[in-house]
This record gives C-alpha cells, sequence and structure tokens, in this order.
C-alpha cells in the first residue's frame, strides 16, 4: 500500500509544488509535538493553537491559490464564448473544431486544478486524522467547532469547492453545443439527455473527478452509506482488475435475494405471532420471545458467518438456505404437534441461517468500486422491501383447511410459503452462484503481467537510485523517510482486527455515541412493531390483515424517506445536525406513544408510530453515514468488521426489546403499552445527551 506522502510528491504538479500543503511538515510537526507534551516541555493547549495556525496557513495558501486558477479558466471560457458567438453567426466547420479542441484544453487544465483539490483536500483529512491518533482527538474538537461553519472558512472552499460547478457547466454546455450539431440553436438545457451523449470525453472525466472530490449524499451514496459498506479510494489499475475477475453479476443478484428474503422471514409473522402463541396455550405477550427467539440466535450467527466469509461466500449461502427450510418447516409443523419449544427451535434455526454479514461482505469484497455504491443502495432497497413485503403478505394469507395432518391457516402459512422460498431459492443459488476468485488465485493466474510489473518497477527503482541521490539522502537526513514511517508504512496499521476485544479497542468516544443511537433506534422500532399485534388488538379490535396493512405501510415509508432525505436534506444540513434532529423526534414519538388517559385512541397510536418510525428511519441512514466515515479504515475488512458490530448491536437492541414486551406481559395487557415505552424514552434520552456531549467530534 503506497503512503499518502508518497503518493502526494508523485502525483503534484510541478510548477504548482509551492502551493500544495506541506505534509511532511505537518506529519514532523504533529511528531514533534506528540514528544514535547510527553516529556512535559508543552502545553497541550498552546500546541492545538499553534498547530491550528499552521494547517490554517497551509490551506489559505492552497484555497488562494485553487481561485485564482478557478478565475483564470473562468477568463478563458469568457473568452473562447465571445469566439463561439462569431462563429455563430459566420459558421466555419473548421474553426468550430478548432474551438472545440480549445475548449478541451480548458477541460484538461479544470481536470488537473480538481485533482490539485483532491490531493490537499486528502492531504488534510488525513494530517487531522494523525493528530487524533496520537493526542486523543481534542485537536479534531477544536479545530472543526472553531472553523467548520464559520462564514469566513476556508475549509469549505476545499471540501465544497464553491464555483466549481458553474464552470463545469459552461464547459459542459459549450462543448454539448459545438459537438455533432455545430451550432444548432438547441442547449443542454432544452435536452438534458443530450449532454449525457455528446460530452466531450473530458467532461466525462471531470464529472468522475467531481464526485470522488464531492462524495455528496445523494440518494444513492445515502444509500450505500446506509448499509455501512465501506468504500475505500479509488484503486489501483491492478486492484481494479482483480475486481473484475471476482465480481459476477448473477452471484450478486442472489445475495440480494437473500437479503430480501430474510427480511421477508423476519417480518411476516408479527401480524400473527400473538395469535399463534395463543393457539399453543401461551399469553399474547409471549410474542416477543417468538420474534425476538430470531435475533438471539442472529447475535451468533453474524460472528461465524463472517468469519466463514473470509474462505468462501458460496458454502455459507448454502448453510444458510438449508437452515431457513428447516427453520421455517418446523415454525409451520408446532400448529400440528401443538409444541411451543418446537416453534421456538424453528425461529432460532431462522436466526443461525442469518447470512446477512456474507451479504455486505460480498458486495464489500467482490464488487467493483465502479458499481459498490449501487450495489450497496440495492441492499438496503432489498432490505427495506423485504421489511414491507413480509407483512403485507402474511395480510393474504389468511385462510384455513387441512392437507391429510397438516393444517394450513393464516399461523402456519407463513412458515410453509418461507420454507418453500427458501428451497426454491437453494435450487437457483446451487445453478447460478459462482465463487469469486482470492486474491491469492488471481495473481498465480496471471504471472506473466506481474512479473512484466516487477520488472519495471525494478528499472524505475533503478534509475531513480541514479537520478536522484541527493532527493533520498535529503530524506534519511531529515530522519523522516516515507518508506520507514511506522505509522504510515506499518502493516499492523492496516491490518484488520482480530477479535472482539481488538474491534473495541479501535472504537473512538464518537463511533461509541453512533453505536448507542443505533441501539436506541433499533430497541425503538422493534418495540413498535413487535407489540403492534398485541396494542391493536387490546385497544383498537384490529385484525390480522388491518395490523398486516398497517405494518406494510409503515415498511414502504423507508425508500421515499431516504429519497427525500439523501437528495435534499442533506444536501442542506450537516450530518450531525440531521442526526441530532432525529434522535428528538424519535423521542417525541415515544412521548406520544405513552397512555396519558383512560382512553387511547387510533389517531394518537398511528400518528405516534409514523413519527417514530421514520425518524428513527432517517436517524438509521444518517447514523450509519456517519458511522461509515469516521470508523477505523481496519474495521473496513476482516472477520470483526464495522457491518458486524453494527449488526451485532441491532440484534442485541432487538433482543432486549422483545424480551422486555415478554416480561411486561405477566403484569398485563392493559400496562404493557407504557411499561415497554419506558426504556426506550430512557435509551433515547440517553442517547440525546451523549450526542450532545461529542457534538464536535461528529463528523
Amino acid at each position: 500500500m503506497v503512503n499518502f506522502g508518497k503518493k502526494l510528491t508523485a502525483n503534484r504538479v510541478q510548477e504548482w509544488e509551492r502551493y500544495y500543503i506541506n505534509y511532511k511538515l505537518m506529519k514532523k510537526k504533529v511528531k514533534q509535538f506528540a514528544e514535547q507534551i510527553q516529556e512535559g516541555g508543552q502545553d497541550r493547549r498552546r500546541v492545538l493553537k499553534e498547530f491550528s495556525r499552521m494547517l490554517d496557513d497551509q490551506i489559505e495558501k492552497t484555497v488562494l491559490f485553487f481561485l485564482e486558477q478557478q478565475g483564470i479558466i473562468a477568463h478563458r471560457i469568457q473568452e473562447l464564448g465571445d469566439q463561439r458567438t462569431i462563429l455563430l453567426e459566420q459558421p466555419d466547420i473548421s474553426k468550430l473544431s478548432e474551438l472545440r479542441e480549445e475548449y478541451s484544453a480548458v477541460g484538461q487544465d479544470l481536470l488537473k486544478l480538481l485533482r490539485f483539490v483532491d490531493l490537499n483536500a486528502t492531504g488534510i483529512r488525513k494530517i487531522l486524522k494523525k493528530f487524533d491518533k496520537r493526542f486523543g482527538y481534542k485537536f479534531t474538537d477544536y479545530y472543526l467547532s472553531t472553523r467548520s461553519n464559520h462564514p469566513y472558512s476556508q475549509l469549505q472552499q476545499v471540501f465544497k469547492h464553491v464555483g466549481v460547478a458553474a464552470v463545469v457547466g459552461a464547459l459542459s454546455r459549450n462543448l454539448a453545443d459545438l459537438q455533432e450539431r455545430q451550432g444548432s440553436y438547441l442547449s443542454i438545457y432544452d435536452q438534458p439527455s443530450t449532454a449525457l451523449t455528446v460530452q466531450d470525453p473530458v467532461i466525462y472525466l471531470i464529472h468522475a473527478s467531481v464526485d470522488k472530490l464531492t462524495r455528496s449524499t445523494n440518494f444513492l451514496q445515502y444509500l450505500g452509506q446506509h448499509a455501512l459498506i465501506v468504500h475505500e479510494d479509488v484503486p489501483s489499475a491492478e486492484e481494479d482488475q482483480v475486481d473484475d475477475k471476482r465480481y459476477h453479476f448473477m452471484s450478486l443478484l442472489l445475495n440480494l435475494a437473500n437479503t430480501f428474503l430474510y427480511m421477508v422471514n423476519t417480518y411476516i409473522i408479527v401480524p400473527t405471532a400473538d395469535d399463534y402463541s395463543m393457539s399453543l396455550g401461551a399469553a399474547a405477550t409471549v410474542c416477543g420471545i417468538i420474534i425476538g427467539s430470531m435475533a438471539v440466535a442472529q447475535v451468533f450467527s453474524s460472528v461465524y458467518f463472517s468469519a466463514w466469509s473470509n474462505r468462501s461466500y458460496f458454502k455459507p449461502l448454502v448453510f444458510s438456505s438449508i437452515v431457513l427450510f428447516l427453520g421455517n418447516t418446523l415454525y409451520a409443523l408446532a400448529y400440528d404437534l401443538d409444541s411451543l419449544p418446537i416453534l421456538l427451535i424453528g425461529r432460532l434455526l431462522c436466526g443461525l441461517g442469518s447470512a446477512r454479514a456474507v451479504n455486505r461482505r460480498y458486495i464489500s469484497d467482490c464488487v467493483p468500486l465502479k458499481i459498490r455504491m449501487q450495489a450497496s443502495a440495492g441492499f438496503v432497497s432489498a432490505s427495506a422491501l423485504g421489511m414491507a413485503c413480509g407483512p403485507a403478505l402474511a395480510g393474504l394469507l389468511q385462510t384455513n383447511f387441512k392437507i391429510y395432518a397438516l393444517t394450513i391457516n393464516q399461523d402456519t402459512l407463513p412458515g410453509w410459503v418461507m420454507a418453500f422460498a427458501w428451497l426454491a431459492y437453494l435450487i437457483w443459488l446451487w445453478i447460478s452462484f459462482k465463487e469469486p476468485i482470492r486474491d491469492t488465485e488471481v495473481k498465480h493466474s496471471s504471472p506473466d503481467v506481474d512479473a512484466g510489473h516487477d520488472e519495471n518497477e525494478s528499472l524505475e527503482s533503478g534509475l531513480m537510485q541514479h537520478l536522484l541521490p541527493s532527493s533520498e539522502q535529503k530524506q534519511n537526513e531529515d530522519g523522516d523517510d516515507e518508506c520507514n514511517d511506522s505509522e504510515d508504512a506499518s502493516e499492523d496499521s492496516h491490518r484488520p482486527a482480530t477479535s472482539v476485544a481488538s474491534a473495541y479497542r479501535l472504537l473512538t468516544p464518537s463511533v461509541k455515541v453512533q453505536l448507542l443511537i443505533y441501539f436506541m433506534l433499533k430497541y425503538a422500532m422493534e418495540i413498535l412493531l413487535s407489540e403492534s399485534s398485541v396494542i391493536t388488538s387490546y385497544y383498537f379490535g384490529w385484525s390480522t390483515s388491518s395490523v398486516a396493512i398497517f405494518l406494510a405501510i409503515l415498511g414502504l415509508t423507508v425508500l421515499p424517506v431516504n429519497a427525500v432525505i439523501g437528495t435534499y436534506i442533506s444536501n442542506m444540513f450537516e450530518d450531525r445536525q440531521l442526526l441530532l434532529v432525529s434522535e428528538i423526534l424519535v423521542l417525541l414519538g415515544i412521548v406520544l406513544s405513552f397512555q396519558f388517559t383512560s382512553s387511547y385512541t387510533v389517531p394518537q397510536y398511528v400518528c405516534s408510530a409514523l413519527i417514530t418510525f421514520v425518524a428513527a428511519e432517517v436517524l438509521e441512514g444518517v447514523n450509519l453515514s456517519l458511522l461509515s466515515q469516521v470508523m477505523s479504515s481496519r474495521l473496513a475488512r476482516g472477520t470483526y468488521n464495522g457491518g458486524l458490530l453494527s449488526t451485532e448491536a441491532g440484534t442485541l437492541a432487538r433482543v432486549v426489546a422483545d424480551g422486555t414486551i415478554t416480561l411486561a406481559g405477566y403484569l398485563g395487557e392493559s400496562k404493557l403499552l407504557n411499561i415497554t415505552l419506558f426504556p426506550s424514552l430512557l435509551i433515547c434520552v440517553a442517547s440525546i445527551a451523549a450526542t450532545i456531549r461529542n457534538y464536535n467530534s461528529l463528523f
């Protein structure tokens, strides 16, 4: 892995060299400050102030040069526009072609400028992260809280690159008008699709560079981050080739289908779980144990499936399908066997078949970077669709008849339907899935290419030794050789966590807060969904179909809400602002759900449920988006990855919530609502307090 210091040196434009941030100097300063503080020679507050002043100077130098170059490019586009106006009045094909080439040349210069900003922005992020490691995030708290929203903030110029969109738009419009149409009166504003079909290649490169630089939270990326699948930097050509060899579209589709079916399997029993438990002679509130037993098993299955996916993807998916087939079969048979233990064993088996860790891992490891965001969005969409389809399907399965000794009714039919669905999936999986090639296999499959690459590398290395000896000597004199830097080049700093303890040690205070928030929102949602059939039956006399429709409507709000947040709201506010507002709305929904008087009405329940559920969905997306940005890169891969940790936090919340419902049921259905909501209220208040306390580090 090439460290950033070398990457900055290799990729910078030589004539702009003095305008780049001095990453090497700042890195040395971080090391010096750390040593001075350890020896007691420097006051921590003075260090923070001195380093922030140095970073301000570096950013100011970069921003002023960027604005100067942007103005030069804008002026050139304006001059070319004047020439274009004259040529359109007196068309000359040869001159139009020359003009188009001049526009393309301006585009290449703009592309060079965007890469300049990208390198500097990356350097700023990395030096902040390096300082954070040394000083426990004290510098981030101070620096970002004083500069992120300041009206004169130059950080906004670096990370938002104000004005670039206008320059890109002007360049795109003029090139589109000149290309093929040769001065037609139509423009890209009249035919937006034209902009996509007639663009000069340089425009594609510019848009790709802008997308990489902005990392804007549009709907697709918002959904991708919702999946907590970590997206790394743009890969090298060799890495991209490896990705293409691993990728298989049908295998990806099978993983998404697995996600969809599992979510359907989770929620298809919710409308009828209370009725099923009463049919077996138990209390209606035992539905909490029935629903939650799947989550209990998932706590363990997530770990072994994550570990298994280090060696294979096909075998875990086959095992998952078989276990889910058996689990659903036992769930359906429990009615005729009149056995609650058989029903619970069936649900436990379903939880042991949860392969969501494998689905996430496949997308993270085997899907090429260029389409990984779409695949991540597909993962979240499949989950949301399954969550809505489960209860809706349960509402359609209202029947009662017998086939020989087997009873087919609203309680057993969800089990039989899912058993046959998993059997069909297993057959499709066996026929169509292609096990991806592992790294070692890819390397061994193309020895000639590797040999050639090594030969070229050796040749370049030899030339560098003869042509640039003074440069290397100077590096060694400075004592800051990039190759030997223990923080940048050490394998340990990039090695994935190997145990729960090592993964926990990588969690910063802000990450812990976000995992607490994730626990809270999953707890609140599980309380709402799992006890819905009992509450609505007790207070309003709703039938199974009514409960199913209500839950399906809640599930269908997921994608539209994420679309609005990802496309519009997230571009107007910071993630941490949305995080805090969403938490407050969840708290409002929980408070409104309480029964304060003797009467409890449908409008109160439905409105409070919608507020709680929608706010929790928004909170989940924003929280995981932030989590994917601040979580250590060492948690991006391996068995104990960020996705596993968030899954475990959410699953544990569901287990606790379902256990709370069952325990509260012993006090009577009349007290169930308020007793189960009270822990939600306390956890929500605690998460809001933690968010406010760590607000400046949630960036």
